[in-house]
């Protein structure tokens, strides 16, 4: 069998993950990443300049790609897929038509309420002066942005002040442009959160393993959300009660329910939950791997990852079950100094090499760039230091171990990711 030439799209430490992920396959001979990073370039080629669908078609064909791997929901959410399909190039995730799931929050509220998916309470609004007045009288209370913010369009609003203030940020001062015209306004649930992803070919599904994210930009989940300051996989918070539940009362009806209503889901389909007294409910799903789950989880994925992703295109998933490590894997995110508000580029990068040597430990580069030879920042959350252990103990002593090794000018990070993990052990 002749191997496959492979194209991952995105330019984070997700898709450095996959790349590197990708590149254990005995399936594939070269992968080209459209644009990459850093990180990429020293396993891959980048490919700079390729900003819209078509570019990305034109370039598959050309370069007989076989397979194309789609980081970034914006171009899955665009339909991304569908066109490669039209011109007779396999593509991995979901079609327009299932990624608006994630491209619409209030699409995703109300057609999952109608199988009785669990879910906080919900509201939508297109007028502000509607909006406002709920507010007033029902906060605290969670206040979305309706369509892709990067991760950032979710406020916890925990008085009327800060409420009022979420609604003008998003609906009149339009930080998040018009992914802001519909608002979505939730109940705070209380509880704990996890990540659970799933792969789906449209009718079966594999799992992988459970992970839970750190949104807010301080330590004890303090501050602004952000699009993610670390992760560690497995989340205890998911035993096998919780598990069984996620699958019978969220995944499963969803994706019964998406190929019963025309929009088989194949692909990546991430739930995001709070889970209180072994409930899990539904905040939200992602048609994508989550970033930074995929650096904590890909770590311990023992299977083959571009044979599953065929599975998913082709439709047989059935028979198909991923291999895990009994490890866990924990995930630092290194940002620049004011992230993610305003923060400064082209940062020098020392002691990757020597983070690198640390045992078990590997470096997912995100925002960075090569420029004559020297490694600088580039973008928000710059490095994902991923570090294996026997426990989230050990993967923790180990991740910040080779945090250590690494500088750059006013670089940040979190300092408890793991430790709700070790609360519960």
């Amino acid at each position: 069998m002749k191997k496959m030439k492979v194209l991952v799209i995105g330019s984070g430490g997700r898709e450095h993950a996959l790349t590197w992920k990708i590149k254990q396959s005995p399936l594939v001979e070269k992968i080209f990443c459209a644009p990459g990073n850093a990180g990429t370039d020293s396993i891959a080629e980048n490919v700079p300049n390729l900003n819209s669908v078509k570019d990305l078609a034109d370039f598959a064909q050309k370069n007989k790609i076989d397979l194309t791997v789609v980081g970034p929901e914006n171009f899955l959410v665009e339909g991304i897929v569908d066109f490669f399909e039209k011109k007779n190039l396999k593509c991995f995730g979901p079609r327009k038509n299932a990624a608006v799931l994630e491209g619409s929050k209030v699409f995703c509220r109300e057609f999952l309420k109608k199988f009785k998916i669990p879910m906080p309470d919900f509201k939508v609004f297109s007028s502000p002066d509607e909006a406002t007045e709920f507010v007033k009288k029902n906060s605290p209370i969670v206040i979305k942005a309706d369509g892709l913010a990067a991760g950032k369009g979710v406020i916890v609003a925990k008085t009327p002040d800060e409420a009022v203030e979420a609604v003008e940020t998003i609906m009149v001062n339009k930080k998040f442009g018009n992914s802001g015209e519909k608002i979505l306004c939730e109940e705070m649930l209380e509880g704990e959160e996890a990540s659970y992803i799933v792969f789906s070919d449209g009718k079966n599904f594999v799992p992988m393993a459970s992970s839970q994210d750190h949104k807010r930009i301080f330590d004890n989940d303090k501050g602004p959300n952000t699009g993610g300051m670390g992760a560690y996989s497995p989340a205890p918070i998911v035993s096998k009660e919780v598990e069984e539940k996620i699958l019978k009362k969220i995944i499963k009806p969803t994706i019964r329910a998406m190929y019963e209503n025309n929009r088989e889901f194949k692909g990546i389909l991430y739930a995001g939950l709070m889970i209180k007294n072994n409930e899990p409910k539904l905040i939200e799903f992602n048609c994508r791997f989550g970033d930074p789950e995929a650096q904590a989880v890909l770590p311990r994925f023992e299977s083959d990852i571009v044979e599953l992703m065929l599975s998913c295109i082709e439709g047989n998933l059935s028979k198909y079950e991923a291999k895990w490590s009994n490890n866990a894997c924990t995930t630092v995110v290194l940002a620049s100094g004011g992230y993610p508000e305003n923060y400064e580029k082209n940062k020098k990068i020392t002691g990757l090499k020597e983070a690198g040597l640390i045992q078990n430990a590997t470096v997912f580069h995100a925002g960075t760039k090569k420029e004559n030879e020297k490694i600088l920042t580039s973008g928000g959350r710059v490095l994902n230091v991923s570090a294996l252990g026997e426990n989230i103990s050990e993967s923790i002593k180990t991740a910040y171990t080779a945090v250590e090794k690494i500088h750059f000018d006013k670089m940040f990070y979190r300092k408890d990711i793991g430790k709700k993990a070790l609360v519960k052990l």
